[in-house]
């Protein structure tokens, strides 16, 4: 009789982005009950229009005031452990990560981005089925801007969020295609 040899790390395709790298309070950047506070969410789909219950989303955004240094040290570790006790609450990081539910929904709560320019949120997307991360970013208006006046309408318009419900401008949804059509223009850094 074989000896039936269990596949490892090293032999298997993740994601394992459930294990260590979510933590508490990563989807909110800005402190609970904010009167500024505004929330993005949307889907995460594959490219047969599937959304992916196990991704995760890196945010990144300036403060409203435009700076892009963050709160030091506005993550909570347990004295303990070293472990995360989750964010302290009150300071603005300009930074969330948040993981894909089971029907492939996210949801972050943060404030308005600051920057000169349409304001807009960088997104780092990790997911079954990618070898390298993606970067893309979530724009909260339409109008001039460098990076979307290079795109054809229908390419542009994977990049800008569309408002909540009566135009309300506290709520945003922002999808996100792998590929296929209406796939999201992802960018390039070097």
């Amino acid at each position: 009789m074989a000896e039936r040899l269990l596949p490892t790390p090293s032999h298997t395709v993740g994601p394992f982005y459930g294990h260590a790298l979510p933590f508490p309070d990563g989807s909110r950047m800005a402190p609970q009950g904010h009167p500024d506070a505004i929330s993005l969410h949307g889907y995460v789909f594959d490219g047969a229009g599937t959304p992916i219950p196990d991704a995760l989303l890196d945010f990144w955004q300036a403060a409203p005031d435009g700076s892009l240094t963050g709160a030091p040290g506005s993550m909570r570790r347990d004295p303990s452990t070293g472990g995360f006790l989750g964010r302290n609450g009150v300071d603005f990081t300009g930074y969330g990560r948040v993981p894909t539910d089971a029907d492939g929904h996210y949801a972050l709560h943060t404030l308005r981005p600051g920057n000169a320019g349409l304001p807009y949120i960088s997104v780092c997307v990790f997911a079954r089925g990618l070898t390298h991360h993606l970067f893309t970013r979530a724009y909260l208006a339409d109008g001039p801007d460098p990076l979307l006046d290079s795109l054809p309408a229908e390419r542009r318009a994977t990049l800008v969020a569309s408002e909540g419900a009566n135009g309300s401008n506290r709520t945003y949804r922002f999808d996100i295609r792998l590929q296929g059509e209406g796939e999201t223009v992802f960018l390039e850094f070097q």
